[in-house]
């Protein structure tokens, strides 16, 4: 058998199973109502939250594209052909709500982690505390970074480049909702996610 931390040994003799699981909900349901508060906030911040981001780099006026044409004309994006529409009645509704929760889980994110991590962190040896110390700030700071990458530069991109893929030319590039929104999420979160690399690196 792995011996135990030192810590966790004496937490366990002063709590139960039951009392570490009641602990342990209490964490998740305090993570849970911070993602819900910025979810909230999300949702009823509809316009700031579909304008001004999330349909932002389907519009020539994007920092990113600015940046390209500054650069030289031949990499200037002067168009974006084409046209994003809902073709479901409930489309744009349960675009709203995912919008808005994966808005909630990206603000909530530091809050999250320090919830979980506060949980983890007395089951660790001394030094090992030690060596961690400042992990939600680092993990917070890689998180935003990755999600930034991935909003500013990665996405536009992909968005550039597939809205101007064409098999034939007859065919006219009509995206539905759905599939804007997944990608534009897709490709932030998973840099937010990629970016903790080096968090996992050191921990190992």
């Amino acid at each position: 058998m792995f011996p135990l931390p030192i810590n966790f040994m004496s937490n366990q003799a002063e709590m139960s199973f039951v009392d570490h699981l009641e602990q342990f909900r209490w964490h998740l349901i305090r993570a849970v109502l911070a993602v819900l508060v910025f979810t909230l906030a999300a949702f009823a911040a509809k316009e700031i939250l579909f304008h001004d981001i999330i349909l932002a780099p389907s519009r020539t006026d994007f920092a990113m594209y600015k940046l390209l044409c500054w650069i030289s004309d031949i990499t200037c994006v002067s168009e974006l052909p084409f046209a994003i529409q809902s073709r479901t009645m409930t489309g744009q509704f349960m675009m709203h709500i995912t919008a808005s929760f994966t808005a909630g889980i990206v603000c909530a994110f530091p809050y999250v982690f320090w919830e979980l991590w506060s949980f983890i962190r007395p089951a660790l040896y001394q030094d090992e505390q030690s060596a961690a110390r400042g992990a939600t700030f680092f993990v917070s700071l890689l998180f935003a970074m990755g999600v930034s990458f991935g909003y500013f530069v990665i996405t536009p991109l992909s968005i550039n480049f597939l809205s101007h893929y064409q098999i034939d030319p007859s065919i006219i590039n009509e995206f539905d909702i759905a599939s804007y929104v997944t990608l534009v999420t897709m490709l932030t979160l998973s840099c937010g996610m990629m970016f903790q690399l080096p968090m996992v690196v050191y921990f190992f």
